[in-house]
């Protein structure tokens, strides 16, 4: 009993020091500090999670035409101009948003959040397409466009010097330059043809068709999936609960990106889209992917099923996703076989020689208008006859009386 006694008398004493003047400062506001902290980070994660609002593309090329040397906002820009600025901006996106690039953090609150990472994940693989695609268009030997390709493969998680968004940067710098290049005089700018936009739109049916697999994977359900076009012998392991949202995100910044690339692509190819007859087609690929856009009302992922109580979020997109697929794949085959300099020829023929039809048409019409003439003739001739014979007996009588 001494020794305990002797043990407790300690303890006490200790508490009683702590709580002397002398020491009660310190634990206090620490503790005060970190809950402060935690409100802080807790805010700024969410609002470092609010996805950016889309831009308009044709904006955003005036812009950054103004901002480089010279002012080239009022000069014409080879093609190519505006898929070079989306990209340049869709890559500034990644770096300039609220609490800039967060997928490579390795401290509070950005190590905490896994939403908009995935979301960063899905931008970047549509940008490194897009900047391969456009160096296929350009033919393959600009400095400039290889270097941004180059800078765009960074590991996305990359944060020791160089950091990723470091990369991001350099390859948004190069992009400009070549945005300066497309603005000079006799700049070729991107090919005319079909071939390499068919092989982008097939890389997007294919990042599409993935991304389409791995949410049907959290979908849990054999129908679902076979809605999808998903044989249940392709369908991969079940997604983890705790993943679900990350497949979801990354498949929502992919359709962002994208939404962004087709505008830019609509203005620089619309002689191609038009003579290819995909307008319509085009139009209704961005309406899909439009719609993975659409604003989340719950405040996390949901995984239900069929009509119960709860959505399931990854069913609702992968129907989006599966849609803009098979457009993408149609549109891909019909641009294949198309090239603007045929058809610029086609319509210049048509301009100058007038079809058969217009040539008879207009002959018709001179010699209806003769005809017409004729008979507007004749019919004059007529009425001086006729008004000579009413007039006939009247002067026979004048000249008989006198």
């Amino acid at each position: 009993m001494p020794l305990l006694g002797r043990r407790k008398a300690t303890t006490d004493a200790r508490h009683r020091e702590l709580e002397r003047p002398d020491y009660g400062w310190i634990w206090k506001p620490l503790l005060a500090l970190l809950l402060l902290y935690l409100l802080v980070t807790l805010a700024l994660g969410i609002w470092w999670s609010r996805e950016p609002p889309q831009f308009d593309v044709e904006l955003a090329t005036a812009e950054q035409r103004q901002a480089l040397d010279g002012d080239q906002s009022g000069l014409p820009g080879a093609r190519g101009t505006v898929i070079t600025a989306t990209l340049k901006q869709v890559v500034d996106t990644l770096t300039d948003k609220p609490g800039g690039y967060l997928r490579n953090d390795i401290a509070p609150p950005g190590v905490w959040l896994d939403n908009m990472p995935n979301w960063e994940l899905g931008v970047l693989r549509q940008s490194r397409d897009m900047s391969a695609s456009v160096l296929r268009m350009a033919g393959g030997d600009d400095a400039n466009l290889e270097e941004a390709e180059r800078r765009l493969q960074v590991g996305s998680r990359d944060w020791l010097y160089p950091a990723a968004e470091q990369r991001f940067g350099q390859a948004s710098e190069v992009l400009a330059a070549y945005l300066s290049e497309l603005g000079g005089e006799g700049a070729e700018g991107l090919a005319p043809q079909g071939e390499p936009l068919a092989a982008w739109l097939l890389q997007v049916e294919a990042r599409l068709a993935d991304l389409t697999r791995r949410l049907s994977a959290s979908i849990g359900e054999r129908d679902a999936s076979r809605q999808l076009g998903i044989d249940a012998d392709e369908r991969p392991e079940t997604t983890p609960w705790y993943r679900v949202d990350d497949i979801f995100f990354e498949a929502r910044g992919s359709g962002w990106a994208l939404l962004h690339f087709l505008r830019g692509v609509e203005r620089d190819y619309a002689d191609l889209l038009q003579a290819a007859e995909a307008r319509d087609e085009w139009h209704q690929l961005i309406a899909e992917l439009e719609m993975t856009q659409r604003r989340i009302w719950s405040p996390v992922i949901l995984n239900g099923s069929g009509f119960g109580l709860f959505a399931n979020h990854s069913l609702v997109m992968a129907n989006y996703t599966v849609r803009a697929r098979d457009l993408a794949g149609s549109l891909a085959s019909r641009l294949a076989e198309v090239e603007v300099a045929e058809v610029h020829a086609a319509e210049e023929q048509q301009a100058v020689e007038p079809l058969v039809d217009e040539v008879v048409e207009d002959d018709r019409a001179a010699s209806e208008e003769a005809t017409s003439d004729e008979i507007g003739d004749e019919s004059d001739d007529d009425e001086e006859v006729d008004e000579a014979q009413e007039a006939g007996p009247e002067a026979d009588e004048g000249e008989s009386t006198q």
